[in-house]
């Protein structure tokens, strides 16, 4: 096979993995059979063979020959909707999990940070803030600046083994993406995450701890909405940031 037809093939193989993760189909559950995907596609036999030989061994597909064969899902990576991101993780199976046990350190960080930070981790926290402003119309790029400022508010706060766990747990969800979507109309709850992350930033800058507990609340309260959506379930209504405050 050519260069440019191993690069189409990857091009392929990228584009069912998306297709699968779309349709959130169930392990076994049949795509089809080899001609058919050909048609449905539009490639060659040779780029079809390479990208499914692709996906096998990524471990998304199986092919089984025969009357009743096919290619079939074999595994679709664990989801979780985060806020205003549908994420789905490779190689993570207890991906929830890990983002619970790495969520459950956030308020103990935050409130050790506010006594220990410096102005160096504050200028971290207002970089990451920063980016993650700028990020709003790419989903993965602003997850990421989420862990990243959540990063610089756990080296803030310097508890040894915790800081460094968070910060592990974090880069390891940030390695293993391997999509990410935005939420439909996700805009203004985008907008209101960056607001809650600037408060959270100003607090520990002003050292305001009851600034602090309000604005943990509502972040608390927006991050993590539902996990493993099923296929045509509507979104639930986003939390506004003046409804939380007024509580």
């Amino acid at each position: 096979m050519s260069r440019s037809q191993h690069s189409r093939a990857e091009q392929l193989a990228a584009e069912i993995e998306r297709d699968i993760l779309d349709a959130r189909p169930q392990p076994g559950e049949r795509l089809g059979f080899r001609t058919e995907l050909i048609e449905r596609y539009g490639v060659s036999p040779s780029v079809m063979n390479e990208a499914l030989q692709i996906l096998r061994e990524r471990g998304r597909v199986l092919v089984k020959r025969g009357v009743t064969g096919g290619i079939f899902v074999n595994d679709v990576p664990p989801q979780l909707r985060i806020g205003v991101v549908d994420i789905w993780f490779d190689g993570l199976a207890d991906a929830r999990d890990m983002f619970e046990a790495r969520r459950s350190l956030e308020d103990l960080l935050s409130e050790t940070a506010l006594h220990r930070a410096t102005p160096e981790d504050v200028q971290m926290m207002a970089w990451a803030l920063d980016e993650l402003h700028g990020s709003r119309e790419d989903p993965k790029l602003f997850f990421v600046a989420i862990l990243r400022f959540h990063i610089a508010v756990a080296r803030a706060a310097r508890i040894p083994y915790i800081s460094d766990l968070y910060a592990t747990l974090s880069t390891l969800l940030a390695n293993t993406i391997v999509k990410a979507r935005f939420i439909d109309d996700h805009e203004r709850p985008a907008n209101e995450s960056v607001v809650v992350h600037g408060r959270l930033l100003e607090a520990i800058k002003a050292k305001d701890a009851d600034a602090l507990r309000r604005a943990c609340r509502v972040h608390n309260e927006m991050e993590l909405r539902e996990t493993h959506l099923p296929p045509g379930k509507p979104d639930d209504e986003q939390p506004q940031l003046a409804a939380h405050e007024a509580g």
